[in-house]
């Protein structure tokens, strides 16, 4: 209880001091059918009269997928998402922007799904250059298979932001200068996907998809889009004009309040870092492992 009250009061002060409002610069607030188009499976997507609510259906037939009709080269976007209840061992709702490009950058929320009874899975994932292996894992504070919650991107020119309602749960930094590879030539489209992960998802693929409890659903709405629409113009994209707020010096780095959000995740929370797998890299971290995080 006293953890949540912390965090409670460190989400106010966060709200206070970081939202930015530049409406010259929000491509979208909330038409599904406008934004986005189906990549897969369109018998398992149901949209809402309005177009402002999403979901998508897994069953033994299929998952489903929807993505964004626009590349960005970075920009904020937040989505609400209420996750598959009750047994949801197996499943995967990914949500993330991609480049798909052989040499791909990618920037990752996936959540993995659980058992009745224990907690889901959040695993984050940067794809740079078309290298990954940066997973990390936590277990969120609350059911996200209650209430929709918001989970959010932050990316521009100096850091990747991952945020679940506005509390930062990951920073990856631009350390391009120093070797590391970090995504900032490649634009990227959203993608929303739901599907069958059960090789890997829970407990390493020990626990499977049980299709009796299904159809499985997940449900978005609320969504904003607030990023640099891919016109063929990498300048533009990368400027720190008014339009495109996520690139000015405000927003290079963590704040006060957010830092002391970011530890307590990582304290109470985070339950896997490749940073701290010195087997899985046969104690030769990757570079950014040893350098600044803000």
């Amino acid at each position: 209880m006293i953890k949540n009250s912390k965090v409670t009061v460190f989400i106010g002060i966060l709200i206070a001091s970081v939202i930015q409002v530049s409406l010259s610069s929000v491509v979208s607030v909330g038409d599904f059918n406008k934004d986005f188009f189906v990549i897969w499976s369109p018998n398992h997507v149901n949209t809402s009269a309005d177009g402002h609510e999403r979901s998508l259906i897994l069953d033994k037939d299929s998952g489903a997928g929807f993505a964004s009709n626009d590349m960005f080269l970075f920009g904020e976007i937040d989505m609400q998402i209420k996750l598959v209840p009750g047994h949801s061992a197996g499943t995967v709702v990914a949500y993330y922007l991609t480049s798909d490009q052989p040499n791909r950058d990618e920037i990752d929320f996936e959540f993995l799904g659980n058992v009745e009874g224990k907690p889901y899975v959040l695993q984050t994932n940067v794809f740079a250059d078309g290298l990954d292996n940066r997973e990390e894992r936590i277990n969120l504070w609350f059911d996200p298979t209650k209430d929709f919650h918001t989970y959010s991107i932050l990316w521009n020119l100096h850091q990747i932001v991952f945020m679940v309602d506005w509390v930062p749960i990951r920073v990856y930094r631009n350390h391009a200068d120093k070797g590391v590879a970090y995504p900032r030539w490649q634009p990227m489209s959203l993608k929303i996907t739901l599907w069958n992960g059960d090789s890997w998802a829970t407990r390493g693929g020990k626990d499977k998809i049980d299709w009796s409890k299904g159809p499985f659903i997940a449900s978005f709405k609320n969504y904003k889009i607030d990023g640099c629409i891919w016109k063929g113009n990498a300048r533009f994209c990368r400027s720190d004009s008014n339009t495109n707020w996520w690139n000015k010096d405000r927003f290079s780095s963590l704040t006060g309040p957010q830092r002391r959000l970011f530890k307590w995740v990582r304290k109470y929370h985070l339950i896997y870092d490749y940073c701290q797998d010195n087997n899985r890299f046969n104690n030769n971290l990757p570079k950014e492992c040893s350098l600044p995080k803000y």
